[in-house]
């Protein structure tokens, strides 16, 4: 791959050179870009020298006006290792004011990010809100190890080993392009169904589940298209978003698309029951108890399983108990290839979350439960499962 290395300013810095090396061991190229301050740890002639490479630092002293685009444009992965606390803030606020803080918001692709820093630091609140910011970007993180660091404290902080950033820029590499070629349909978010001009029905889902999976699918190279209900998350990069309301608006979008898809995720929340007839003016408010006729919305979900054909559909369960049980019997009853069971009514994860702890109830008759972790890793994981299971289903049917 062509790798940007960033390179912020703190004593492991001197690490970055053995990065540096691996990574041109492996065949990578590797451009390095140094902030002011990693300058004063590692002189740039050290990274020139293992990359073969002009290491790019002053943003006013380049030969082209406009060198952080042309380099963010011809490089596939960003890898900033070691992260300070004050570059994973301006990352995380958009701050721009060099080389490599420029380069970062004119970069599209994968990014992945190796913190190191003294422990409070790197159990500072700021920081933590910061990281969960990079995070909910797609951003891969590489855990700082725990240790004695160079502050003379004790605990998490430590750069992570170089070969275990090596393994996980591989890890990014090889997911980089597993879904090329693939068309993925994924549902989002709630469905709000109307009760009178003014009031719906709805219910807690933010959508930030559907979103990460979006975004995951885009990174690993599927043509992406996300039907979403009325959320407010930013549109992810590179994904072609159908804005729905209703059940009724989800399941027409859904089936306008399905013939374009390949793997079908299916991870909103659409309500159960809308109703049967919506009055042309607000219900007025009165001493008297009233009552709702409520319909059954359209199962999309058992109606995809019907009409899947050669597709690998993945539906979601929010259960608040029996959550394995439950997965397996919306696996069976709907025909789904996997189900994503998620316990809700907890604490830290779940809807509004931003990390999410499942089990994956898979048609093979395994049952994969996955720690708890922010959404975007989780979707990572899915889709890691989604691939191994489409090719034991092929191997099972001789293809």
């Amino acid at each position: 791959m062509k790798i940007i290395l960033g390179v912020a300013g703190g004593i492991a810095a001197y690490k970055a050179a053995e990065l540096a090396r691996l990574l041109m061991q492996e065949s990578h190229e590797v451009q390095v870009v140094m902030t002011k301050a990693a300058e004063k740890f590692v002189r740039p002639l050290t990274f020139a020298a293992l990359t073969g490479r002009k290491v790019l630092t002053n943003l006013f002293a380049i030969e082209s006006a406009i060198e952080h685009i042309s380099v963010a444009q011809e490089h596939e992965l960003l890898v900033i290792a070691p992260a300070t606390a004050d570059l994973i803030a301006k990352l995380a606020h958009g701050l721009a004011d060099d080389f490599l803080t420029t380069l970062y918001l004119a970069f599209t692709g994968p990014v992945l990010v190796a913190p190191a820093m003294n422990v409070n630091m790197w159990q500072h609140a700021a920081t933590r809100a910061n990281l969960d910011t990079l995070r909910l970007r797609g951003h891969r993180i590489v855990e700082p190890d725990s240790g004695y660091l160079a502050c003379g404290m004790t605990g998490p902080g430590r750069l992570a080993d170089p070969e275990a950033i090596v393994e996980a820029i591989g890890r990014e590499a090889h997911k980089r392009r597993d879904l090329a070629g693939e068309t993925v349909l994924i549902t989002a978010g709630p469905t709000q169904e109307p009760l009178d001009p003014v009031r719906y029905i709805s219910n807690r889902s933010s959508g930030k589940m559907g979103y990460a999976l979006a975004e995951a699918a885009a990174a690993r190279g599927a043509r992406v298209i996300l039907i979403s209900g009325p959320v407010h998350l930013p549109a992810p990069h590179g994904v072609e978003v159908v804005a729905v309301r209703t059940a009724v608006e989800m399941r027409q979008k859904v089936f306008e698309n399905l013939d374009a898809a390949d793997i079908v995720i299916k991870a909103a929340a659409v309500a159960d029951f809308h109703l049967s007839k919506v009055p042309d003016h607000k219900i007025k408010k009165t001493a008297a108890r009233i009552s709702l006729e409520l319909d059954p919305t359209p199962d999309i979900l058992a109606e995809l399983g019907r009409k899947k054909g050669g597709r690998l559909l993945v539906g979601f369960a929010a259960e608040t108990q029996n959550l394995q049980q439950e997965a397996r019997r919306k696996l069976e009853s709907k025909n789904c290839d996997m189900v994503v069971g998620n316990l809700v009514g907890v604490s830290d994860s779940g809807f509004e979350s931003d990390q999410n702890e499942v089990i994956l109830a898979l048609r093979t008759g395994e049952t994969i439960p996955l720690p708890r972790a922010p959404k975007r890793e989780v979707a990572d994981c899915i889709f890691d499962q989604v691939l191994r299971l489409r090719l034991a289903l092929h191997a099972a049917n001789g293809n």
